[in-house]
């Protein structure tokens, strides 16, 4: 065979401005290129034409790839068929965790009235004189030496009358000392508050006894009144404390069909003196722990209806496992996606893709959804240990249960996102975000300014303004017009200049923060529904990603804008490429 030609022959291919189209004699490559070369077109050889056919199907593989991701499930079931296997597990998961979180919430609700009548229950024991509400954030007061001697005395002797008087079902703690009794107050010294002496050592002593069930059984209360410990200088005394523990036992679950709960019971009485005011403060605090109940035997069918709920909570644990792997894997290959569309786009386009269109790829739907899966697993195991008897945390438990199942809930608006009427709520929330957090920083700053100017002026005259925390809510409240009268009436006037001040700094809070910064903060929120509203009307920006998918032109697309979008101006910039393939 001879070598070939150097005078290799083409064939035009592309759009033809007359002649015969293609037919006839081909022509010298020469002479074809200098013509085609001098209109400014580019040659491609019959050896370029096969990556030429395998770049066209990559291009239209991934635009056919790139539409079926960004369908809904009723798309995606009308295009390849193919099951929406992780809408009809959220809808199974929704009605599975939140009927899980009413049950578990029945039985939580059990335990926090037994805590607090057992609280009442216990202020009306042991505290004397106790009316049934609390004075402020401590339960009662006494203003005599005598009275603060009866008061503790009471207590004693309530505690060692406790089987005999209670009505619960309470015990004490076999594996401590009983009652403690501890007196906190300065070192002697002496104090004449006619002429204004006071000669005082300010180091603080503390002194202990402790009287456990069985001594107290045989000594008489009136030889504790004469023991040496129970002489209290009063001058110098800053506060006294007794402590104790109790057991006791939640029968109520039984008739809940639920094993019962054992509970240890830390209770402390503080007789506060730090003030020397004359008013001496008694505080109440209980802290109940629920603990395994070492030994017990129940007969009847609760034994049965306790192992339906875990059955139960097992079917949760395995919807949740299922929706974490589904959504784990759909988030895998949208990020494989993602990395074949940038790598095309580089090859071909010769630019990147920008940050707007990379968001396109990470749902952000799915991320909530692991999360609340996760959650939901961790809280499913817990409760079913604290259901079983062996674990005891309530209060963790409820934390999970009850976010996971907020998490849910929430994630119902991206099925809602697919109508336009109610995916405004989502596009004007993440479009007024932004702005929306800048300018909460700067109000932040007034806000605070305000707190502290409000805690150290008007603290001493004004009971909503005595610390940090309670001026933040205090302040808060008045922003959503809420008791407003209240904290105008309630300072003191004790000093004018204070009172002038108050006026002065409620007004200017009032005025500012309602009249101006609210003001301002409903309209960036107004007008980024307004940018929403025309956005929808006109159509949304449209960045490379939008642009590449409506060049396919056998089928129709119209691409819905997703929660992740950015608005920004990543647009589409026309290529000037005139390209005709020669053969």
């Amino acid at each position: 065979m001879s070598p070939a030609p150097l005078t290799e022959r083409v064939v035009v291919v592309g759009r033809a401005r007359g002649g015969r189209g293609g037919g006839g004699e081909p022509r010298p490559l020469c002479t074809m290129a200098m013509r085609y070369l001098g209109k400014g077109r580019t040659l491609v050889t019959r050896s370029m034409m096969a990556q030429m056919d395998s770049d066209l199907k990559e291009k239209e593989s991934l635009k056919e790839d790139l539409k079926f991701y960004f369908m809904n499930p009723c798309e995606k079931y009308r295009a390849r068929r193919q099951i929406p296997w992780k809408l009809g597990l959220q809808i199974l998961k929704i009605v599975m965790v939140t009927t899980q979180l009413i049950l578990f919430g029945l039985s939580n609700q059990l335990v926090v009235s037994f805590k607090e009548e057992n609280t009442v229950a216990f202020k009306h024991l042991f505290l004397k004189n106790y009316s049934g509400v609390d004075e402020d954030d401590y339960s009662c007061s006494v203003y005599t030496q005598q009275d603060v001697s009866d008061s503790i005395f009471f207590a004693v002797t309530r505690y060692r009358q406790l089987k005999n008087i209670s009505l619960g079902t309470l015990g004490y703690e076999q594996d401590e000392d009983g009652l403690q009794i501890c007196k906190q107050q300065y070192r002697k010294g002496t104090m004449l508050p006619s002429n204004g002496t006071l000669n005082i050592d300010s180091t603080i002593e503390t002194e202990c006894i402790r009287l456990d069930p069985q001594e107290l059984a045989t000594k008489e209360i009136s030889d504790l009144k004469n023991e040496e410990f129970f002489r209290l200088d009063f001058y110098r005394l800053i506060e006294v404390e007794i402590s104790f523990k109790l057991k006791g036992i939640d029968l109520q679950t039984i008739r809940a069909r639920e094993l019962p709960d054992c509970y240890e019971f830390e209770n402390t009485i503080t007789f506060n003196n730090k003030a020397h005011s004359g008013k001496m403060k008694i505080f109440f605090d209980t802290d109940a722990d629920i603990q395994e109940c070492k030994d017990w035997n129940i007969s009847g069918s609760i034994q049965k209806n306790t192992q339906y709920i875990l059955v139960f909570d097992g079917f949760v644990i395995v919807s949740c496992f299922a929706s974490l792997i589904l959504c784990t894997r759909s988030i895998i290959l949208a990020l494989k996606l993602q990395k074949r569309f940038v790598n095309f786009f580089l090859e071909n386009y010769k630019r990147h893709v920008c940050n707007s269109d990379r968001l396109e790829f990470i749902n952000g739907w799915y991320v909530l959804v692991i999360i609340s899966d996760v959650m939901t697993i961790i809280g499913s195991i817990m409760k079913m240990e604290i259901k079983a008897k062996n674990l005891t945390s309530y209060d963790v438990c409820s934390i999970l249960l009850g976010t996971s199942t907020l998490f849910v809930w929430v994630g119902v608006i991206r099925y809602l996102g697919y109508f336009q009427t109610y995916n405004v709520l989502i596009l004007t929330m993440q479009a007024s975000l932004p702005k929306v957090l800048r300018f909460c920083c700067c109000a932040g700053m007034i806000y605070l300014g305000y707190t502290f100017c409000g805690w150290i002026v008007l603290g001493p005259y004004h009971e909503k303004f005595e610390d940090m925390n309670t001026v933040a809510e205090c302040l808060f409240s008045l922003v959503n017009g809420d008791d407003m009268f209240a904290t105008f009436a309630q300072i003191q006037r004790k000093s004018t200049l204070v009172w002038l001040f108050s006026r002065l700094y409620l007004y200017s809070f009032i005025s500012l923060f309602i009249y101006m910064i609210l003001s301002l903060f409903i309209a960036l929120i107004t007008d980024a529904y307004d940018t929403i509203k025309k956005y929808q009307q006109s159509g949304f920006p449209v960045t490379d990603l939008h642009e590449f998918l409506k060049e396919c032109g056998d089928e129709e697309y119209s691409m819905r804008p997703q929660t992740s979008m950015s608005f920004c101006c990543c647009r589409r910039r026309k290529s000037d490429d005139n390209l005709v393939l020669v053969n």
